[in-house]
């Protein structure tokens, strides 16, 4: 169906990849688009794929051609491409709330704690299962365009830091980095007692 989000249960959805590899792909849209032409219009489609090995590696892609099947393999293989690594806390949440935008979209991802889930809505949550994220919290402000909330969730995504690469720009320790953030943490418990 044109114009609709197939990221539901049904259809595609999620599967392993046929190579092996361990990847998992999710399809996230499908668009028909029409050229006109001297002899009439000529009908193509647009699809995008998300695919990731839900151990910290996520990538996108597009892909356009005559048939559904032609144009979701041309997106998978560009996903597999652009792939890009992003620092899980524990394996399964962010570590620490960022913001990412692209155009009109705007997202905001927060880490949260054992048993949240994923709450996140459409192309979000596709990025999220296949990145390996088990909880989070998520919001879209702005655009519906999957193309600009998928290219804002990564921008937010870059963003993501470790303990450990913070330690390393700024010539500390992890357990610096750490103690001070636990400070911070504790500050406001301390006063309450």
């Amino acid at each position: 169906m044109a114009g609709r989000n197939d990221n539901r249960g049904g259809g595609r959805g999620r599967g392993r990849d046929d190579d092996n590899d361990g990847m998992v792909d999710r399809l996230v849209h499908i668009n028909r688009v029409a050229k006109t032409v001297k002899g009439g219009r000529n009908m193509s489609f647009a699809a995008l794929v998300i695919v990731g090995d839900e151990n910290g590696r996520v990538g996108f892609g597009k892909g356009k051609a005559r048939e559904v099947p032609e144009a979701i393999r041309k997106a998978t293989e560009e996903a597999k491409k652009t792939m890009i690594r992003v620092p899980l806390r524990e394996g399964r949440t962010l570590h620490h709330d960022v913001k990412g935008r692209h155009g009109a979209g705007k997202i905001m991802m927060r880490a949260a704690p054992p048993g949240t889930g994923v709450i996140a809505g459409g192309p979000m949550r596709a990025v999220m299962e296949c990145l390996g994220v088990q909880d989070v919290v998520a919001k879209s402000n702005g655009t519906s365009n999957p193309y600009n909330m998928i290219r804002a969730t990564f921008d937010g995504l870059k963003r993501m830091e470790s303990p450990r690469t913070v330690a390393a720009k700024r010539g500390k320790k992890v357990a610096d980095i750490i103690e001070r953030r636990n400070d911070g943490a504790s500050a406001p418990e301390a006063l309450e007692a």
